[in-house]
């Protein structure tokens, strides 16, 4: 096990050149993938009214709550140290929290209902695995102070057309709607009014995609064995309220009006149920209004998200593209984000109810169902233009020559290696450079640069070389006057 240098370690300590687990290092792909679905989605929340927010890293341990246990150290779940003032700090597990301590904070102050969005890395002490990480971006859209449903039929509608901004067609994912009182109110009905059966109930709806709708009856009703020969125990409801249940998660015909009207069939007679109804048809009416059709967005009452935490409205946003891993296997991205009604969030500070929905997706996850979907989200990569170097001698005219590319909004780099001619052209190749621009002491001589086009050669590579009219357009390589260095680079790079 290695150790940090000290004054008791060796001279001649190595550390080992890793990275943590959970902890990825991300280059220019990744980066600029993350980048341009920021940018798009967040020109779609701004166009719809969202103030764009900000928070720090950091939230006082107590503030978080999720996670934390009973214990001196508040590290299960969180990142925490102890400030100088004995006060525990925690890394922010997600986004929601700090809004929920700033409206808190801020309430007074703050134009009500207060409509945010915010981006940034979160931050979780949990067991990584494949495409799980301890640190990731998310991206959030909320708001504060409205009990309204139509307050979530724009959270729906803008997270609708932020993926689609984003680069998932219309078609490639679909929003899924579904509402907590629903249920409970079915459940109350039937005789199920206990805090802890409901939950039963939840968790075995969770699991009807992958045990299908007999063994949902069977964790429904006392429990299920499985294959390994455990058992987990049931909801403990009876055969009628099971029923119900079945009948209400499988009530789902593609539309949302239809889907209502069944809905409406299997909890007639609850009081939280039609308020639930009364909720789901406000969504739908907005979002008919708004023009997100059902493709887009529809009702699933088999829907169940944070079973402890959302108290209305629930979404999924699940990708419906078919993607392949690096061996070509068919992989299921399933859920790319979702969110829903919190009306009890703020109240953890302040002792009243505050009524917020929002919506939450993985900025990395999407940007890898993305490429693997064959949509590379950020396009494809560009370099700046190498300036080879030949001489030393010559460097202020390579750097005038770079500082003129720069000037006119093109990136451009000197190469400023030690390798010669062949290895910094390779250089530039790896860099995705779209040109290379040579000034040898003739070139100086004579006023010109010669410019070669890397371009065409990836072009040609693909078979367009037999395209006369596009030879004839896209030279492999020109030498020209100086002052047409710049016509001749955006000719090549398309602006």
């Amino acid at each position: 096990m290695t150790t940090p240098a000290d004054d008791t370690t060796p001279q001649d300590f190595r550390p080992e050149a890793r990275s943590p687990r959970g902890f990825a290092d991300k280059r220019a792909r990744d980066l600029r993938a993350e980048r341009a679905i920021l940018e798009a989605v967040s020109a779609v929340y701004e166009r719809y009214g969202f103030e764009a927010l900000d928070t720090g890293a950091f939230e006082y341990a107590d503030a978080l709550g999720k996670f934390l246990p009973d214990s001196d150290r508040p590290n299960e779940g969180v990142f925490a140290l102890q400030d100088d003032d004995d006060q525990w700090m925690a890394l922010r597990y997600d986004l929601t929290a700090p809004l929920a301590r700033f409206a808190a904070q801020n309430w007074e102050t703050l134009p009500k209902p207060f409509r945010r969005y915010a981006f940034g890395p979160v931050w979780r002490n949990e067991k990584p695995g494949p495409g799980r990480f301890r640190q990731f971006i998310q991206c959030d859209a909320d708001t504060v102070g409205s009990a309204r449903p139509e307050a979530d039929a724009e959270i729906i509608a803008m997270a609708v057309e932020g993926l689609e901004a984003a680069g998932l067609p219309r078609g490639a994912a679909v929003l899924k709607i579904n509402n907590r009182k629903l249920l409970n109110g079915l459940l109350t009905a039937a005789g199920a009014d206990s805090a802890g059966q409901k939950l039963a109930v939840l968790r075995a709806v969770d699991k009807l995609d992958r045990l299908g709708v007999d063994g949902v009856r069977l964790l429904l009703g006392e429990g299920r064995l499985d294959e390994s020969g455990d058992f987990t125990k049931g909801a403990g409801l009876k055969g009628k309220a099971i029923d119900s249940v079945l009948d209400f998660v499988q009530a789902g015909a593609g539309g949302r009006s239809a889907t209502l009207d069944n809905i409406a069939k299997v909890v007639a007679g609850s009081a939280e149920g039609d308020e639930g109804l009364l909720e789901l048809s406000r969504i739908d009416a907005a979002l008919t209004s708004l023009g997100i059709a059902d493709d887009q967005a529809f009702i699933d009452p088999s829907i169940v998200r944070g079973l402890e935490y959302y108290t209305g409205a629930v979404f999924e946003a699940e990708l419906l593209l078919t993607t392949t891993d690096e061996k070509g296997n068919k992989v299921s991205f399933g859920s790319i984000g979702g969110g829903g009604r919190y009306d009890d969030l703020v109240a953890r500070f302040t002792g009243n109810v505050t009524p917020a929905t929002g919506f939450s997706f993985g900025v990395s996850r999407l940007a890898a169902a993305l490429r693997a979907a064959g949509r590379e989200p950020g396009g494809t990569a560009r370099g700046p233009v190498v300036v080879i170097t030949f001489d030393q001698a010559h460097m202020p005219e390579y750097f005038s020559v770079v500082g003129q590319l720069r000037a006119a909004g093109i990136p451009a780099e000197v190469y400023l290696g030690t390798s010669g001619m062949k290895p910094q052209m390779k250089y530039a190749d790896r860099r995705g450079a779209p040109a290379v621009v040579m000034l040898g002491g003739d070139e100086i001589a004579a006023g010109t640069v010669t410019i070669k086009d890397l371009d065409a050669g990836r072009m040609a590579a693909e078979g367009l070389a037999d395209n006369a009219a596009w030879k004839a357009e896209r030279p492999g390589q020109q030498t020209i006057p100086r002052d047409q260095l710049v016509a001749a680079v955006r000719k090549i790079i398309g602006g």
